[in-house]
């Protein structure tokens, strides 16, 4: 009984060891994973920080800036360079913007040194339960490192060297440099860098003057200015919107109110020709002679080019020559659709071919193109691609009735797929119309000076870009008349005085010769 005793307890201690060691074991092997994890990580962090890249491009922050074309009243009609950009100082940006952009980012900018915990952290609890990727980890200055320094792939290593360089951009940089250089650099789709050419392109306004609704949607663009443009995809823009104003409002940057006045507020979006005047022809002769004097610097360097150019003058020429043109070319008649494509049976197809046509055939201002669904001599139905059709009837009709119908000649015959261009008339309906195949020209000068005050070279510079004012070779015609009579002028002749213009006829003998 003693022996047996004895055993047993021998069993429950041998028993209790192992427990412990398994005990032991899994205490100690996740510590000796993390000292070695950290062991490697320290050594890691030391090799790499011998390889990071001086910050000089951050220190002596040079960004490239385009040469822009001024007419002499100080609008701009040109703009040239590989980005769109308008440098901005710190202080000059408005609060709103900043807060905004800091919703959206790294609402703890001012509290980090350069990476963020908490912010990790937050995120990776916000992502896990909404079941997405709706808040991201990196720091406005991490985001600054990955800009100047390191390439687009997901690895470890690149992150290791993307934290170790925001840590020596903070060492070496203040807060306000960092934000100022961000402002500034990042890229906001339509060649834009930089929030305040960002402003300036897509609602055609200047940083202090955007509303909070419009700040969120621009501070939208960082995290995939493609896929949050709200010219391309407005529903996912404004989603993200709302998402960076609910930020604003949860870390105090706007109240409630404030907050739900921008969720009401429609936001109004500028085209290329709202934005300046229209004056490529002038900016394009602008960039030549400016090229000649400064080569490639002139798309970098931030030069500025102001013309004689008065933007009243230009406008009213670009009005007289587009309604010359127009009416000249209208009354010759209707020429028929500008191409044909073969409408598929199947709508998502159909879809695809009618967006390609579209691009292909590319708008020209309030002249848009269009794909024939179906037609008769009443109504014509046509698509610009996806979305609502549209009908034409009526007065929109008069102008192609002879395309219309089943006695059309074939090659002008408006049918299904039959690509139209159509614009809006006075009273907002749609017509069938078409693009002139006459082209003009307009120069207007100073008579007190000679400077030209407005120039046209074409209808449209997109479509064809040869200047008909510098590049045309044209007869004189009565353009030497002014010539004649200003020299006869000068020798008494007056507007009253009589001049036989009878033809004279000179026989050999008059003329000292022999006849034949």
């Amino acid at each position: 009984m003693g022996a047996f005793s004895s055993a047993s307890r021998i069993r429950r201690r041998q028993a209790g060891f192992s427990w412990l060691r398994i005990l032991g074991a899994v205490v100690l092997l996740p510590v000796a994973g993390a000292l070695l994890a950290g062991l490697v990580t320290t050594l890691a962090v030391l090799l790499a920080n011998d390889r990071l890249p001086p910050l000089d491009a951050l220190i002596d922050y040079r960004p490239k800036i385009p040469l822009r074309v001024y007419t002499a009243d100080n609008v701009l009609i040109g703009e040239f360079g590989e980005e769109r950009r308008s440098l901005v100082r710190i202080e000059d940006v408005p609060a709103t913007m900043k807060n905004a952009i800091l919703a959206a980012e790294d609402a703890r900018f001012f509290e980090h040194s350069g990476v963020d915990v908490r912010g990790i952290l937050r995120a990776a609890v916000v992502n896990l339960v909404s079941g997405g990727h709706e808040q991201g980890a990196s720091t406005i200055t991490q985001q600054l490192a990955r800009n100047f320094y390191l390439s687009s792939e997901k690895t470890y290593t690149r992150k290791i060297y993307e934290i170790l360089l925001a840590l020596k951009i903070e060492e070496s940089l203040t807060k306000d440099q960092i934000l100022e250089i961000y402002l500034n650099q990042i890229f906001l789709g339509k060649r834009a860098h930089g929030f305040a050419a960002a402003a300036r392109i897509y609602f055609g306004k200047s940083l202090n003057a955007l509303s909070i609704a419009e700040a969120a949607m621009l501070a939208g663009l960082p995290k995939a200015p493609s896929l949050y443009n709200p010219l391309v995809n407005p529903k996912r823009a404004t989603e993200r919107q709302h998402y960076i104003l609910r930020r604003m409002e949860e870390s105090g940057f706007i109240t409630e109110e404030q907050h739900q006045a921008a969720l009401r507020e429609e936001l109004r979006y500028v085209t290329a020709s709202e934005a300046t005047v229209r004056a490529p022809y002038v900016a394009e002769v602008a960039r030549m002679l400016a090229y000649e004097m400064f080569q490639e610097d002139i798309y970098s360097a931030g030069l500025s080019v102001y013309t004689t150019i008065l933007s009243g003058d230009q406008q009213a020429a670009n009005a007289a020559v587009k309604r010359g043109l127009l009416e000249y070319d209208r009354k010759y008649g209707y020429r028929g659709p500008e191409s044909y494509i073969d409408l598929s049976s199947n709508a998502r197809v159909a879809e695809d071919q009618i967006d390609a046509a579209v691009a292909e055939a590319k708008d020209v201002d309030e002249f848009v193109a269009a794909v024939v669904l179906s037609a008769s001599p009443q109504s014509v139905r046509v698509s610009r691609g996806r979305g609502a059709a549209i009908d034409i009837t009526g007065d929109g009709l008069k102008f192609a009735a002879s395309a219309l119908g089943p006695r059309a000649a074939a090659p002008k015959q408006i049918r299904p797929g039959a690509v139209v261009r159509i614009a809006r008339t006075r009273g907002n309906e749609w017509e069938i119309t078409q693009l002139p195949e006459v082209q003009g020209a307009l120069v207007s000068c100073d008579t007190g000076d000679g400077a030209i005050r407005a120039m046209v070279g074409g209808f449209d510079f997109n479509r064809n870009k040869f200047n008909r004012v510098t590049q045309a070779w044209r007869q004189p015609g009565s353009a030497f008349k002014p010539f004649i009579y200003s020299a006869a002028l000068e020798r008494g002749f007056t507007p009253a005085t009589v001049v036989n213009d009878a033809p004279l006829f000179f026989d050999a003998t008059e003329t000292g010769s022999q006849p034949w």
